[in-house]
């Protein structure tokens, strides 16, 4: 007598619970949990390959985020490889729990899947990148995260199930962007054109069983397209056409900021400029994460969480420019910064000035500072943007003390590393001119009247005067190498 059998025989499906309320904490009928069959083995296996695909596809997402010029898939990138950071957590977690040791969570699974994820980081194009993320290997972890919630025991493997349905939450919002990026970025002729290139990624999943390992298959796994050489980070930053003159480090916002002779509504705007070219910290930090491997995985997991937030940041500056509907597109946003981090120093030394940088945000002339600012201009939406920047940065500066205040003596010494990394930095103001990359046009009076505009105020002639650069001084206003 098969098991359903027995179970119809013994009358589970109508097992009486009290005042007919819903059996097993509402999990599953008794019948479903009498008959189910699973183990430990099966649901460690899949969580495994899970596992290796999204970290896989974490480590795509932050590599590109530097060399992609699209300004909105730099945030999306940074906001899907944090959603991966967090799942891959859960993952191991929840291997770690089902007496596994060791975990086996660096095995590559199978070569199909190796094999696809190599594709498709090495995508040589943005069409095709998009189309390799979110029209193969997102769905494709999807279904097997929907399949892993409706096969697991959903009793015994409890906590299996929920975190396939948490992965398969996050990954909806992943796949959802991903549908429209590929509607707005690919047309049918580049649909035509990688065709082939996309039937060979299916073919990869096909190899492996799908991503699950769930349907046996003896296909081989296809040659290589675009990793037939192995891929390699690009650390020089690219924008897209919006970004004009991004060579350009003509006005130096810190140096307005604080001024005490400037009014806090004046500083808004100046801040809305700072925090929409936080677009270069994410750019920084990705060559951080590719650079550096021999961390434990909560480093990955702690400094994508910060990179997400000043991706956030960025866009919370866009926001600020929008609310006052001036196009940002028409402002010098400047990327100076992570590109000369990234070509003149070591992934160690940019990690040294990140954390240089967040320390310094952290007295009362820091991010306090600039909620005060919010706060004291009148405009809630700045104060709210400043409230979570400044609790953001608490948080950065905690990650620095965990994962790179330790290989020093000290926290001096470790701030002195960060400041003497920083130093080293040549800024190239004068050359960048010279080469005729940019002439270091004084944008801010053009943008401060038009706020004024939108204010409905005269501007401070004495803001509308304001002309520092950047050629002799850095953002904590230290003087800098020409």
């Amino acid at each position: 007598m098969h098991s359903n059998e027995k179970s119809k025989a013994s009358g589970l499906e109508s097992y009486p619970t009290y005042r007919g309320l819903p059996p097993l904490a509402g999990l599953c009928s008794m019948q479903d949990a009498v008959d189910r069959v699973w183990s430990v083995e099966e649901s460690t296996e899949r969580l495994k390959r899970l596992h290796y695909v999204v970290r896989r596809l974490y480590e795509t997402f932050t590599a590109r985020i530097t060399a992609e010029p699209i300004y909105e898939l730099k945030t999306a990138f940074s906001h899907h490889a944090y959603l991966c950071s967090e799942q891959i957590t859960s993952i191991r977690k929840r291997v770690s729990e089902m007496r596994e040791p060791p975990l086996g969570l660096e095995r590559i699974p199978h070569q199909g899947l190796e094999r696809l994820m190599d594709e498709v980081i090495a995508a040589p194009t943005t069409e095709l990148l998009v189309l390799g993320l979110y029209e193969i290997v997102v769905p494709a972890v999807r279904a097997a995260c929907s399949k892993l919630a409706i096969d697991a025991h959903p009793l015994a493997d409890a906590p299996t199930v929920r975190l396939a349905r948490l992965i398969d939450f996050d990954f909806t919002a992943i796949d959802d962007f991903g549908t429209q990026a590929v509607a707005c970025l690919v047309n049918t002729a580049q649909r035509q054109e990688s065709q082939a290139w996309r039937d060979m990624l299916s073919d990869c999943l096909q190899a492996a069983g799908r991503l699950d390992g769930t349907q046996p298959s003896d296909a081989a796994v296809p040659a290589p397209i675009y990793s037939s050489q192995p891929y390699k980070y690009d650390g020089m930053p690219k924008r897209d056409e919006r970004f004009i003159d991004p060579f350009n480090a003509g006005v130096n916002p810190e140096a307005f900021l604080y001024d005490e002779d400037f009014a806090p509504r004046d500083k808004t705007l100046m801040m809305s400029y700072k925090r929409l070219r936080e677009i270069d910290v994410p750019e920084m930090m990705a060559s951080i994460l590719n650079e550096i491997q021999d961390k434990p995985w909560e480093f990955h997991m702690e400094m994508c969480r910060q990179l997400w937030d000043e991706a956030r940041h960025a866009m919370m500056g866009e926001v600020g420019f929008a609310s006052l509907g001036i196009d940002w597109s028409k402002i010098p946003i400047n990327f100076t910064w992570s590109r000369n981090l990234n070509t003149q120093l070591t992934a160690q030394e940019r990690h040294g000035v990140l954390f240089f940088i967040e320390q310094g945000l952290m007295p009362k002339t820091g991010k306090r500072f600039e909620w005060e600012v919010g706060v004291a201009s009148g405009s809630p939406l700045s104060a709210l943007f400043q409230d979570f920047d400044w609790a953001d940065e608490v948080l950065h500066a905690q990650i620095g003390r965990r994962w790179y205040v330790p290989q020093f003596k000290s926290l001096k010494e470790s701030l002195e590393y960060g400041d003497e990394c920083w130093s080293k930095v040549v800024s190239h103001w004068g050359a960048y001119r010279e080469q005729g990359l940019t002439k270091h046009r004084n944008w801010w009076p053009d943008v401060y009247q038009e706020a004024c505009l939108r204010w409905g105020v005269q501007p401070d002639p004495l803001a509308l005067a304001f002309h520092e650069t950047y050629e002799t001084k850095r953002a904590d206003l230290k003087a800098l190498k020409a």
